[in-house]
């Protein structure tokens, strides 16, 4: 049976005010995150789905694998989700804002 399609926006396009979940792990976060973004990794998103904001996701990862696959769980659940197509890479290459964690310089691991 064919996936239906995931739905995606390009990272230049997320709104500055949009809420944000990064699936992506501990050590990925720590490199460089966007500000603000709610962090689950994907693991630990079944257990943690209650921490989860009402409004529309915009959901990242490193590249949009992972996230892609918690966009399809979401909107199978009803929720209103989006997959942030290239993922960090995609953010850092659009020039949207980073931080590093524990004050260090932003990079995308």
């Amino acid at each position: 049976m064919p996936h239906a399609a995931v739905p995606t926006v390009d990272a230049a396009s997320v709104p500055a005010t949009g809420a944000l979940l990064d699936v992506r792990e501990q050590d990925e976060w720590e490199a460089g995150h966007v500000d603000g973004a709610l962090h689950i990794p994907m693991g630990q998103l079944l257990a943690r789905i209650d921490e989860l904001p009402e409004e529309k996701l915009y959901v990242l990862c490193r590249v949009g694998g992972r996230s892609a696959q918690v966009v399809q769980y979401l909107v199978a659940q009803g929720r209103d989700a989006v997959n942030v197509d290239g993922g960090m890479y995609a953010w850092e290459a659009a020039g949207r804002p980073m931080v590093g964690g524990g004050g260090r310089e932003a990079f995308v691991l």
